[in-house]
């Protein structure tokens, strides 16, 4: 199974980082973003990515052409020899897309049709991370047979919360997880009939599509109670950035 990933939006909330760079290559512990998405997909076997690019689409290109050097310690001898050092190895096949500077989420999707075959496919953003257990959303999305499977979270307040008796504070929970409702947390699977419900450029997947879908009884909830955060603004980058260098990074499922 394949995993695109929608990585060609402006990250204008996040212009502290986005006016060098694409968002999904945006550090977290020293490695972009899109990285750590990748690689808790293919602790769970997905190994073939489709990354959809857009706003500097090119750096995203250069980081994978260049993959081996940068994740690696290397002595140079130069005009003659590369030695690399301490080498991994991701048995990533990686195809990079260029789906245009201004296309909305459905559009790219669309735009990459023909490289993902008469196949099921997951489909995430490339700034958002979380503890999803990708198999058992893979196991509910074959169970129920529908078109899409979409992972519904509750998002993690913004301040803290009070339990209060009275004027009595009982207790005090720092940025709780919010019980007012579940959102849309990205991690699809989809099959091919999705792009049946997508016109083209213009298409806002999270609009037009996903109504559409509900309305013909073909989404399906895959709830998610575990860490969920996503990455649009400088302070979320930072709560990211903190859980990384606490060695608790709930979405490091990898040795």
């Amino acid at each position: 199974m394949k995993l695109v990933i929608l990585a060609g939006g402006l990250g204008s909330r996040l212009s502290e980082e986005t006016q060098v760079k694409p968002k999904p290559l945006v550090e977290i512990g020293g490695m972009p973003i899109i990285w750590h998405i990748m690689k808790l997909y293919s602790e769970f076997g997905i190994k073939e990515f489709v990354i959809c690019l857009g706003y500097k689409g090119h750096l995203i290109k250069e980081f994978f052409r260049n993959y081996h050097l940068y994740s690696s310690n290397v002595t140079v001898e130069v005009g003659k020899s590369v030695k690399f050092h301490n080498e991994t190895y991701d048995d990533w096949s990686i195809t990079m897309v260029d789906t245009g500077h201004s296309t909305q989420t459905g559009g790219r999707l669309k735009r990459v049709q023909n490289y993902l075959g008469n196949e099921d496919f997951c489909l995430t953003y490339g700034d958002g991370l979380g503890d999803v257990d990708i198999g058992e959303l893979l196991n509910f999305h074959r169970a129920h047979r529908q078109i899409a499977s979409v992972t519904a979270t509750h998002p993690t307040a913004r301040f803290g919360a009070l339990g209060l008796n009275g004027t009595k504070v009982e207790e005090f929970i720092e940025k709780p997880i919010s019980e007012s409702g579940w959102i849309n947390g990205g991690f699809f699977v989809m099959r091919p009939q999705i792009f049946d419900y997508i016109d083209g450029d213009d298409t806002l997947l999270e609009q037009e599509p996903m109504r559409n879908l509900a309305r013909d009884g073909e989404l399906q909830a895959f709830f998610h109670h575990g860490f969920w955060q996503p990455m649009d603004t400088l302070r979320e980058k930072n709560i990211l950035e903190e859980l990384w260098t606490s060695g608790a990074a709930p979405w490091k499922n990898w040795v």
